[in-house]
């Protein structure tokens, strides 16, 4: 891998990490005025044009509309998608945003262990440990002597985590046989179509002040989706994951700009934690993924 790819993979990373933070700013806002479901089928719906308008001027419609394609794992990965979509909304109502990403970020190490079952792939000991770091900051973060387990916000984003890592490491999957543009489309599409089948008994109409946000949801969410598949596609993995943890400085600003809230000491204490133990994982994963990378060569 070159350098200047790299770099232009963390380029690309960093501005994915500002765009999904500008997409959950407006979850959240969405979040006091609509059911979680509704904000989720917003979500499908809105990004549903950008994504066929992506897709034609790729030319992958023939990926997307194989008649190979893994169905049952496509709409597994849906549902996942859709739950977590819901759950993360349903926290952000009582939680800010940094708190909110603070847990979210057990996801990367809940893809190591689920890796094991699903992919084959083996845990070493410094997995281990990093996964143990891990779940001790979402502890400290959680504040259990003040009875934050209960809180079922906290509990709805930690589940939502699980669905994320379970839903990536179905993408992982499918990839294998198939385009990233199926995956993007058909997440999108069940997203539109099975979130407003689910919401249409307690739809609430739209405000007409509200048009603006759904506008920045469509645009911030696309952007922050092709932004992700560019890193990923000029950068080695191992050297550009670590920066997705830049989303809670965007989170911390946001918090801060719009809802003048501040996380308190535990939360940014778990939070170091975790981030320390990702970033530790992935800078021990680097050389194994460069040799890999030269073998494949």
């Amino acid at each position: 891998m070159q350098p200047t790819g790299t770099l232009r993979g963390i380029a690309a990373m960093l501005m994915a990490c500002a765009f999904f933070a500008c997409m959950d700013a407006v979850l959240k806002n969405l979040s006091s005025h609509y059911p979680p479901v509704q904000v989720m089928a917003l979500r499908g719906l809105t990004a549903l044009p950008l994504v066929c308008l992506y897709t034609l001027w790729r030319r992958e419609t023939a990926g997307v509309f194989n008649r190979r394609l893994r169905w049952p794992l496509h709409l597994l990965r849906t549902a996942l998608n859709m739950t977590m979509l819901v759950l993360f909304v349903h926290g952000l109502k009582t939680l800010g945003l940094a708190e909110a990403y603070t847990l979210t970020f057990i996801a990367p190490l809940l893809m190591v262990l689920i890796a094991v079952p699903m992919l084959g792939e083996s845990v070493q000991p410094r997995h281990w440990i990093a996964i143990g770091l891990g779940f001790a900051g979402v502890v400290i973060a959680l504040r259990p002597e003040q009875g934050a387990f209960l809180s079922t916000g906290a509990l709805a984003i930690l589940v939502a985590a699980a669905c994320y890592a379970l839903s990536n490491m179905l993408g992982r999957l499918i990839s294998r046989t198939e385009p990233s543009a199926s995956l993007v489309f058909w997440t999108t599409f069940g997203m539109a179509v099975g979130g407003t089948l689910a919401s249409a008994p307690h739809w609430v109409p739209i405000q007409p002040q509200h048009m603006w946000l759904l506008a920045g949801l469509a645009i911030s969410g696309f952007l922050g989706q092709a932004a992700i598949a560019e890193a990923f596609r000029h950068g080695q993995a191992a050297a550009i994951a670590p920066f997705e943890y830049s989303a809670l400085a965007w989170a911390l600003l946001f918090d801060w700009v719009f809802w003048q809230a501040a996380p308190d000491a535990w939360t940014l204490g778990g939070g170091a934690l975790i981030v320390a133990s990702g970033l530790w994982l992935a800078r021990s994963e680097a050389p194994k993924a460069a040799r890999e990378k030269q073998q494949a060569a």
